[in-house]
């Protein structure tokens, strides 16, 4: 009896690591551009970009350039001092968006949280105290805090960590929006959701829709917040996906590709909303430090110079054409192709993890998600060469899965 337990308390010993994640056994090195390499120096063409982060690439030079430069200045003060990059960082955003101001934090999750407190906190300023509620969607991702876990709903994320908030209303991801109003009361705050639903399996909202809820939020006083931490900064062709649709939100989140790599988000709102956040209101430690506001401001100057959208719309085009072709040769293997700009995703007729699992074998990384869909998020510096390169990488991927798949009986096939 004494070995077996002794034998069970062998079989629980804990990493030094929280074992949360499903890791791949592979290490990046290092990086150059939009190739990673691995401990055993093996080479990758990185169409998983950090899971939409790396959005100029590893080792950016006029990153790199600045990041050393601000490191011997200063990397962290504090909020109760001014803070010049940010101050200029946040007018850039203001400038470029429909935001009149915005809070910088260190993350998605943290921007998020930030826009539930500023939608609730309008609501009390302007007399309405009972609208805290906030509509999401099936299938959104929204982080892994446990407000955020309670608004995406899924088991999966939630399991273990109740009792939930109870402050989220859940609808289905419509493709007629208007059935949004049949969830609206007089205690909604906000709706929130995702422009592209990136966790959720890529699936756009058309712009239609997008006009539709906002429409829905002049019309019951409710306010529009656009989650952008994996589809914005560049990713579907504008700094924005909001901007694709003529319509402006009250609250959008950013993160992600926002730092490239170094870890920073913000969440942005019109100056009605945000005259609510009073003295006091929210806090952030690291949030906008000198050093994030330096890469910051860093990755707007390339963004924001001439040329740069018109590349990723022309890029995004080349590959979603040859991945079009590609669904076209292996209709048994990829059933469809949605997404858009670089934020593709190939929907499967296979388990995914056969394909990513696959897809490491021939030096491609990718991303898995939901609805059985695999996401291919390059940088947005890629060049034809990359996509020419990923594009017979898939091929030999979708071959090599073909060959290894027995054909049905031949009684499945009459």
């Amino acid at each position: 009896m004494q070995n077996s337990r002794e034998d069970n308390q062998e079989e629980n010993i804990i990493s030094p690591v929280l074992p949360t994640y499903a890791r791949t056994e592979i290490a990046i090195e290092h990086g150059k551009g939009v190739y990673a390499y691995d401990q055993d120096g093996k080479e990758y063409l990185d169409f998983g970009c950090g899971i939409g982060v790396n959005n100029l690439g590893f080792c950016h030079p006029e990153l790199v350039e600045t990041m050393i430069e601000q490191a011997s200045k200063v990397w962290h003060t504090s909020n109760i001092y001014r803070i010049p990059g940010q101050e200029r960082l946040a007018r850039r955003f203001t400038e470029n968006s429909f935001a009149d101001t915005m809070f910088f934090t260190n993350s998605g999750a943290e921007a998020v949280e930030c826009a539930l407190k500023m939608a609730r906190r309008y609501h009390h300023e302007t007399g309405h105290p009972e609208r805290n509620r906030i509509i999401t969607f099936e299938g959104c991702f929204h982080g892994r805090t446990l407000a955020t876990i309670a608004a995406s709903g899924q088991e999966k994320l939630t399991r273990g960590f109740g009792p939930l908030m109870d402050c989220f209303d859940q609808v289905p991801f419509y493709r007629d929006m208007t059935r949004v109003e049949a969830a609206i009361s007089h205690k909604t705050a906000a709706i929130m959701i995702e422009p592209v639903l990136g966790e959720g399996g890529i699936k756009p909202l058309s712009s239609d829709n997008m006009q539709i809820l906002r429409g829905l939020c002049d019309k019951h006083n409710v306010l529009l917040i656009v989650d952008e931490i994996q589809c914005g900064m560049g990713r579907t062709e504008k700094l924005f996906a909001y901007q694709h649709s003529g319509i402006t939100p009250d609250i959008l989140c950013a993160a992600k590709g926002i730092g490239c790599g170094f870890p920073m988000g913000a969440c942005l709102t019109t100056e009605k909303v945000g005259r609510a956040m009073t003295l006091g209101s929210h806090g952030s430690t690291y949030g906008g430090n000198p050093m994030a506001m330096a890469i910051g401001n860093k990755v707007l100057d390339i963004m924001l110079a001439d040329g740069f959208f018109d590349h990723v719309e022309k890029m995004s085009y080349q590959l979603r054409k040859g991945l079009m072709s590609l669904r076209n040769k292996f209709p048994e293997i990829i059933e469809l192709v949605r997404g858009i700009g670089l934020m593709l995703g190939l929907k499967l007729k296979i388990e995914p993890p056969v394909f990513v699992a696959k897809s490491l074998q021939h030096g491609l990384l990718v991303v898995r998600a939901a609805d059985h869909t695999v996401r291919l998020l390059p940088p947005l510096i890629i060049e034809q060469e990359h996509i020419d390169e990923a594009l017979e990488k898939l091929e030999e991927i979708c071959t090599d899965i073909r060959e290894e798949t027995p054909e049905p009986p031949a009684d499945e096939l009459s």
